[in-house]
């Protein structure tokens, strides 16, 4: 059996080749769909469980951690929930409004602000620590701990890799109709 020539980068894939992409492809839209479905059944139910959004819920998480203690600018609170700004700053407006943040002046850097829990956030927070972990407890009752494990080492694995991947400038990035701007 010869081996098959070389190919170069632009030409096409063999036939077989191919056929792989194309099964593996329909896994891969399996795949983020699927986490697409997770992420929206997560918001429909931490509202209807916890009676706050999944982003309120990571946000309050997030400043309640010992470290996050004196606060997070909103930059890093941002990039530690990796979220936009945009989205962050609707989410943190009315947690605030309902008093369970404030927003101070960082007491070295006078131009940054920090986000931190007020008492009623951090009383909120307490007080929904029972259900969030019956929340766990229920929605990983099919999983066992060895599962678990590899469950977040392979979607810590997929959040590199969407992090990293770089489509470059091609014609569907650069299109005015594709980013929303005219």
């Amino acid at each position: 059996m010869t081996p098959a020539p070389p190919t170069s980068a632009d030409s096409p894939p063999p036939i077989a080749d191919i056929s792989q992409e194309v099964s593996v492809s329909g896994i891969h839209n399996r795949l983020f769909f699927r986490l697409f479905q997770v992420s929206n059944t997560l918001d429909r139910q931490t509202v209807r469980e916890l009676g706050i959004t999944s982003v309120q819920w990571a946000v309050l998480g997030a400043l309640s951690r010992p470290q996050a203690a004196q606060g997070m600018s909103f930059t890093e609170l941002a990039d530690y929930l990796m979220v936009s700004r945009q989205n962050l700053y609707g989410v943190l407006k009315r947690l605030e409004r309902e008093a369970h943040l404030t927003r101070l002046l960082d007491q070295q850097d006078r131009r940054v602000k920090k986000v931190i829990l007020t008492p009623r956030g951090r009383k909120l927070w307490d007080r929904l620590q029972p259900k969030i972990y019956e929340f766990y407890r229920q929605a990983m009752a099919s999983f066992q701990l060895d599962d678990t494990v590899s469950l977040v080492h392979y979607l810590n694995s997929l959040n590199k890799g969407i992090t990293a991947v770089n489509l470059g400038a091609s014609p569907e990035t650069t299109d005015s109709s594709a980013t929303g701007t005219n």
